[in-house]
């Protein structure tokens, strides 16, 4: 069995060694010879791309997938082949796990959901002893320091306190040589609720606490891991103490390649002065009234890139929507090129060259059970026919110059577009897009949940398409992304225009206080 060094010589014991784990799927090898190891009273740190092996290699800890080998190791115990791993050899390895999904029923309270896996007590005539079950929870919640009430329906709760409310449940039977494995904790967490579980977690690593936390947020990685292992492609790229570590160095080891910057270079700013090199706007919406939008003003032109910032709730998505044609407006005109979209509607404002990557991929966006080829020229199926005929080597074709120039990475074409990471499916939807030519392609969060080395690639394609003349608007809760990827930004609130930014006006701050305040930001 062989330790990383970077472990072995920690001053602290390890709690968990993980040694050799093979794991394939057919001809694929998702994981090969993965080895590391966790120490005591650490945060350890799993990175990886999208299909890096992340999240085999969870569900293999998990025992819901098993390896092809492997062994894992706790101090004072029997080694363990992974081979024959299942949930409940996790369970007495000492293995508690929470998952991006919580797994809590949201219509019930704290308790209950405790209750769930601990068992309800029991008092007289076999009845649930409530007064108990809610005292137990409450102590089990102090010890956690999750200020919530036990008789607190989940839904009502902030999402940190949820995923607090997770973490104290996993860890309930208070055994103090419990490792904690976090799968993407914060995926769905607001920006400012991050902070907030990121200190708890700290608190439980200063108590001694062992956590393996898997995650693709760079910052979060480098500002709460004692230690990050980057996984490339099945196996272990480094493994490594955080503190001397960048984000680009740590994006880098992770994409096996040089980044220039995550951003790449920042477009001319616009200048105030400088007449538009097209008089006639691609997109002109006035007075438009949609949902939850009342009034909006917004113009975009040929080449330029328009970021959309503001609160959940604050009507972006809603606004994207409305020009697509998938909301009706209550008043107000949306034109494209100069010319009024007399009847709004999907398939007129197709007709008329505009394109939208939604938010949502899996509920909006992708057909699950069909191929990455279909996935990527589905908008374009016309083009393929030929006597009446779909064109199946027609259509590989196209998909496999798409995959090629967006870097999918896929077994092939007609893999079923549900076996992609991710990060990969967004890709294959930007692509069936951007097989249309779009004049005004429409983003709606489209880096949410993806790796940095395909937020890099989805980057450099944006400035692409705009280059090439195609108007392009990005709305996302990424103020950092928009700081850097956009000439001008409109900022959102409570469904009206409350800013707009553009060139070198154009800052993380100014965007954050315009999201939340009335004040102007100085």
């Amino acid at each position: 069995m062989t330790v990383p060094e970077s472990v072995a010589e920690s001053e602290r014991p390890a709690s968990l060694v993980v040694s050799d784990v093979h794991k394939s799927y057919g001809a694929a090898s998702v994981l090969r010879g993965v080895s590391f190891a966790l120490t005591r009273g650490h945060i350890h740190a799993l990175a990886g791309g999208n299909g890096s092996g992340k999240s085999t290699l969870i569900k293999v800890l998990a025992g819901i997938e098993r390896a092809d080998g492997g062994v894992l190791t706790r101090p004072g115990r029997a080694e363990t082949e992974l081979s024959g791993f299942t949930p409940d050899h996790a369970r007495a390895a000492g293995l508690r796990f929470v998952h991006q999904d919580l797994g809590l029923l949201p219509d019930m309270t704290v308790a209950e959901n405790v209750a769930f896996t601990r068992g309800f007590p029991r008092g007289g005539g076999r009845r649930i002893a409530w007064r108990r079950l809610h005292e137990t929870t409450r102590a089990l919640l102090e010890r956690f320091e999750v200020d919530v009430d036990p008789t607190a329906v989940v839904r009502t709760l902030r999402p940190a306190d949820r995923a607090m409310v997770a973490i104290a449940r996993a860890l309930a039977d208070d055994d103090p040589d419990q490792v904690l494995v976090l799968d993407e904790p914060t995926a769905s967490l607001p920006h400012h609720e991050v902070d907030i579980l990121l200190e708890g977690l700290s608190r439980r690593a200063r108590q001694g606490q062992t956590i393996l936390y898997v995650s693709h947020r760079l910052d979060e990685v480098l500002s709460s891991a004692d230690a990050v292992t980057v996984l490339r492609d099945g196996a272990v790229a480094a493994t490594r103490g955080t503190e001397n570590l960048d984000k680009l160095h740590l994006a880098e080891l992770m994409a096996g390649r040089s980044l220039g910057t995550l951003y790449g270079d920042r477009r001319r700013p616009a200048s105030a002065e400088e007449p538009p090199s097209d008089p006639v706007p691609v997109l002109e919406a006035r007075g438009l009234s949609a949902g939850r939008i009342g009034d909006v003003d917004l113009e975009v032109r040929a080449g330029e890139i328009v970021g959309l910032a503001g609160l959940l709730g604050s009507g972006r998505s809603t606004l994207l929507r409305a020009i697509f044609g998938a909301v009706r407006p209550v008043s107000g005109t949306v034109k494209l090129d100069g010319t009024a979209l007399t009847a709004p509607s999907i398939r007129a404002a197709m007709r008329r060259g505009v394109a939208l990557v939604p938010e949502d991929r899996l509920a909006d966006a992708l057909f699950p059970e069909a191929s990455v080829a279909r996935n990527i020229t589905v908008a374009t199926l016309a083009r393929h026919v030929r006597w009446g005929r779909l064109s199946r080597s027609r259509e590989r074709a196209t998909a496999t110059g798409a995959i090629e120039e967006l870097r999918i990475k896929t077994a092939g074409p007609d893999q079923t577009v549900t076996r992609l990471s991710g990060g990969n499916q967004q890709k294959a939807v930007v692509a069936r897009w951007l097989q249309r030519a779009p004049r005004l392609l429409l983003l709606d969060e489209p880096t949410q949940g993806v790796d940095v080395m395909t937020r890099a690639d989805l980057y450099e394609r944006v400035r692409a398409v705009a280059a090439s003349g195609t108007a392009v608007i990005v709305a996302s809760s990424d103020v950092e992304e928009l700081a850097h990827l956009c000439d001008r930004v409109v900022v959102l609130r409570v469904g009206r225009v409350a800013a707009e930014l553009s060139g070198t006006e154009i800052s993380v701050r100014k965007i954050v206080k315009y999201s939340y305040a009335d004040q102007e930001a100085s």
